[in-house]
Parts: structure tokens; sequence; C-alpha cells
């Protein structure tokens, strides 16, 4: 028998090995460069515009620098001052107060308003539109608008009364009413981008969710507290910090139509500042007053918090 050779073929170039996970680290430390660029100019915004002038604050609350004179460190003698103030305290107060009223009434009718708008119902743009108009109008023409109303002759909130009998009241200058009346427009005017913010989110709450609920007997209100209140449990916490920092930060609706008064009853912690600031030109005091109001931020925000949480766990 004959042997039948085979001729060898060319030998296979062995493969050039490359150490596991090299390129993947690369492309982890291109995505990290990357979104450090990306937030690059918001950390220079908030550096600028936020740390800075809170540490500047600070450190200015502990002298009693003056725009055009000499300072000098003073330690916590602006703090001691503040206790002793009845001005600020009544400030401190007020604020309190407008932020405990407004917050709960300002969320609690959005979502009511929001829940009403997430229906089928005909002119949904329209009132949509209605209800975001007052936050977008400026917080002058809105005061403008509101003293008119509360005009003691001839204001709408008179007229009204006298349809039924009653006095008419000198709202604004009525120690007994003037705070009050300012938490109704508050109120007001915040209601448009809060019933916004609830109708994106209900509008995002699961439909079959919502119908299993309803196919095992829940009921509307079993429904809304089993199914849509923990689905909105994030964006709650979302309005609740927004509403407490702006209440804190009420100001122009103050100064347009009480500047404070009658007295102190409708001064408010940014009122209060300014006044000390840019009237008195007491920076260091202004700045220790700006701390204070910081903390209370700061403790209203770590209440919302445990609020949360506490629901959540519930």
């Amino acid at each position: 028998m004959s042997a039948t050779l085979e001729r060898p073929g060319p030998a296979l170039a062995t493969p050039r090995t490359v150490a596991p996970g090299k390129d993947s680290r690369r492309l982890i430390r291109g995505q990290v460069r990357a979104g450090w660029l990306l937030i690059a100019p918001a950390l220079l915004h908030s550096g600028i515009f936020i740390v800075i002038p809170v540490v500047f604050a600070i450190g200015l609350s502990f002298t009693d620098y003056s725009f055009g004179d000499s300072w000098a460190w003073v330690g916590f003698q602006n703090y001691v001052d503040l206790y002793n103030d009845q001005d600020f305290r009544a400030a401190l107060v007020n604020t309190i107060l407008y932020a405990v009223v407004v917050i709960p009434i300002s969320m609690a009718l959005s979502l009511l308003i929001a829940l009403g708008l997430n229906q089928k119902i005909r002119g949904l743009g329209f009132f949509r539109t209605a209800f975001y108009i007052p936050t977008v109008t400026a917080t002058v023409a809105v005061a403008t608008i509101w003293l008119w109303i509360y005009n003691p002759g001839s204001g709408l909130a008179n007229g009204f009364l006298s349809l039924f009998g009653f006095a008419p009241s000198a709202w604004l200058s009525d120690p007994g009413t003037a705070l009050p009346s300012l938490m109704v427009v508050g109120i007001w005017q915040g209601l448009g981008t809060k019933i916004i913010i609830y109708l994106a989110a209900l509008q995002g709450v699961s439909r079959d969710l919502v119908e299993s609920a309803s196919l095992d007997g829940a009921g509307r209100w079993q429904r809304f507290a089993h199914v849509t209140w923990p689905a909105l449990g994030p964006v709650q916490f979302f309005v609740l910090i927004t509403s407490i920092v702006g209440t804190f930060q009420v100001f122009d609706l103050v100064y347009v139509m009480t500047k404070g008064g009658p007295g102190t009853e409708t001064t408010v912690l940014v009122l209060e500042i300014y006044q000390n600031a840019f009237q008195a030109l007491r920076l260091g005091y202004a700045s220790a007053e700006t701390v204070i109001m910081m903390i209370l931020i700061a403790i209203f925000i770590g209440l919302g918090r445990l609020l949360q949480r506490a629901d959540v766990n519930d």
C-alpha cells in the first residue's frame, strides 16, 4: 500500500493576549472624566454663588462689620443680641407661622386640584393654564391685584363680606388679619407649580395597579391610600423641600403689600435681614440672622425627611 503524505498547513498565529479588564477600566475612566466635565459648570456655579457666600456670611456673623466702617471680631455677640432682639423674635415667629400654615394647606389643595385635573374632563388645558398663571406672574403684579382685593373701601373681599351682612375689615392694617391675609396670597400664588408637579406624578402612576386594586374591590379612598399615595412619596418630598425654602425666603410679597406692618406683625426673616443689611448697614448682624435662617431651613428639611420615612415605614 502506498502511504499518502499530507503537506502540513501554515501554522496558526497565536492570538495576542490582553490584560483582563484593561479595556473596561479605560472605558470607566473615560466615563468618569466625561461625567466630571458635564457637572463642572454646576459645581462652579454652586461654589461661586452658594458655598462661598455661605462661608463668607458665617464668618461675617462673628464681626460687627458695617459699610464704610472698620470692623472687629465680636465672637458670638451678634447671636446674643439676636436672642434679646424683640424685632428679630417677631420676624422669626411670623416666618415659622407663615411656613407652618402655608406649606401644608398649599400642598393639600394642590394635590386635590391635581387629582381633579387628572380625570378625563373637557378643557383640561385651560384649567392647567389658569392655575399656573399666578406662578409665572410677577410678584409685584400679584401683590398689586391683592392690594386692590383687600382695599378697605372698594375691594372685593369687603364687597363679599357685605353680601352676608358682615362689617368690612381693614385686612392689611389690622394686626389680627394682616399675616393671615398674606398667607392667603402666598397659598394662591404657589398653587400652580405644585399642581403641575403633582399632575405629572399622577399621570405616572401605574394604571394596571389602580385597575387591579379596583378589581379586588378597593374603593376610591383605598386606591388612593394604598396605590396612589405611596407612588407620590418622592414627589411629595420634593414639593415639601421647595415649599420650605420658598416660604422661608418670602420677601417681595411682604415688602410690596405691608412692608412688615402694622408694627412688626408681618415682618419676616428676609425682610428683617434686608432692613439690617441695607438700611441700618449692619452687615455682621444681618449675617447672623442669615445663619439662623439657614439653620431653621435645615431643621425643617430634616423634619420633613423624618415624616417621609415614617410615612414609608407605615
